[in-house]
């Protein structure tokens, strides 16, 4: 079948990829944490992590996510999937390394498609360069956000200018030490059509009016690159950083976030992947009760579900990526919204799994099954809840059988 066929360039990719992350990315981890811990601030930007951007560069690792051929490699969905996947293992330095990391890689496809020239030059090149990162502020704390058409925040046009009053959090990459510029939502018109209500625009994090108000963590956790509370207050922004034009914002949420599911759910295959090597090494590596972990008939049973259950997920996750490269982000929004809950729910049960076979250490620090855990549980939440997903399912299939119903009786 088509959809299993895969491209040299795609394996030569996925070949470098897998040498960078034994020779560099692995034995970086230690590194990370003990510069982490020496710098005493969790939003600290450590030096590894520049060397490794330069390996990656140097070895043609670098903005493998983005699809323009001008911008980037221009791999295909299904090209580079698999690709995230890998880079899903070690997901505190891989994918930076690489210069796809969420956010940033949905605000540069934004950027690419509906930016200005001058949004190109002065936000998109040094993104796609590494030397400045950026968040996306949608999120509100005071309404349920998982509908876009709720947010609050006030843009209203004033001469050559709209200002923006409001409050948003959760924005993720924010307090990261490089965070330049924000893509923010908000109401323009909330007199205009339901999808037509809000606009996206362009806001460098230290304007005039914008306080970052605190980090969020997360189960306990600083981010490094942070989850921000972030105040506007009488913000001023030209006309000029209204992306695609006023009106347009959910229209481009639509189109952000299609990408976006795919490569989270393929980072988390990956994490998936590595709690289960962990998983089969911890229980190969310990004994109870006069015999190996592994020799438990429970323990067998979590490990071949595991291997199931991925190969299911990442069977799904590549038809997905497939059909947004045959027929588009829209014929695929079924199995867009699918994999988004498939692929974290899944991952979430194998490291349950891996920390119980750990036990107690299984919680520490000292290895990335809890980090990991807090991750993918937020994930869950995150770029729309499973619930927003199963509604979209749901609502397609219903569909499709009112409109069968009304072909056989016609």
């Amino acid at each position: 079948m088509e959809l299993f066929t895969s491209t040299e360039r795609a394996r030569e990719y996925r070949r470098t990829l897998l040498a960078f992350m034994d020779d560099s990315v692995y034995p970086a981890e230690p590194v990370y944490a003990e510069q982490m811990a020496a710098a005493g601030d969790p939003h600290h930007h450590p030096q590894i992590l520049e060397d490794l951007k330069a390996e990656a560069e140097q070895r043609g690792l670098w903005n493998l996510f983005h699809p323009h051929p001008e911008w980037g490699p221009g791999l295909s969905n299904l090209e580079y999937a698999p690709l995230a996947e890998i880079m899903g293992r070690s997901p505190a330095l891989a994918p930076e390394a690489c210069n796809c990391s969420a956010p940033d890689t949905g605000n540069m496809e934004v950027f690419t498609l509906f930016g200005t020239e001058e949004h190109k030059q002065r936000w998109l090149e040094p993104l796609l360069a590494g030397t400045i990162r950026s968040a996306f502020a949608m999120t509100e704390p005071g309404v349920a956000s998982s509908d876009a058409t709720n947010v609050e925040m006030r843009m209203e046009r004033d001469g050559d200018e709209y200002v923006l009053n409001g409050r948003k959090w959760f924005a993720s990459n924010a307090m990261h030490a490089n965070c330049k510029v924000l893509i923010v939502m908000g109401k323009t018109d909330p007199d205009a059509p339901k999808h037509r209500q809000q606009s996206m625009m362009v806001v460098p994090i230290d304007a005039p009016g914008v306080t970052v108000v605190r980090n969020l963590p997360v189960f306990g956790y600083v981010d490094r690159e942070g989850h921000a509370e972030i105040e506007f207050t009488d913000v001023r922004v030209p006309v000029t950083d209204v992306l695609k034009g006023e009106g347009e914002g959910f229209a481009i949420s639509q189109a952000r976030l299609g990408p976006g599911r795919i490569h989270h759910a393929m980072r988390a295959i990956g994490m998936a992947e590595r709690a289960l090597e962990l998983m089969c090494a911890r229980a190969d590596s310990r004994t109870t009760f006069g015999r190996k972990v592994s020799e438990r008939a429970n323990i067998r049973d979590w490990i071949a579900e595991a291997r199931i259950d991925i190969e299911q997920a990442r069977l799904l996750t590549l038809k997905t990526a497939w059909m947004m490269d045959t027929v588009g982000n829209k014929e695929a929004r079924t199995e867009i919204a699918a994999i988004k809950i498939a692929a974290p729910v899944m991952a979430l049960r194998i490291v349950d799994r891996a920390i119980q076979v750990y036990g107690a250490a299984g919680v520490t620090e000292d290895f990335p099954l809890a980090s990991m855990y807090a991750h993918l549980r937020t994930l869950r939440i995150a770029d729309g809840p499973d619930e927003v997903h199963k509604l979209t399912i749901a609502r397609a299939e219903l569909g499709k059988a009112r409109a069968a119903a009304e072909a056989a009786g016609s």
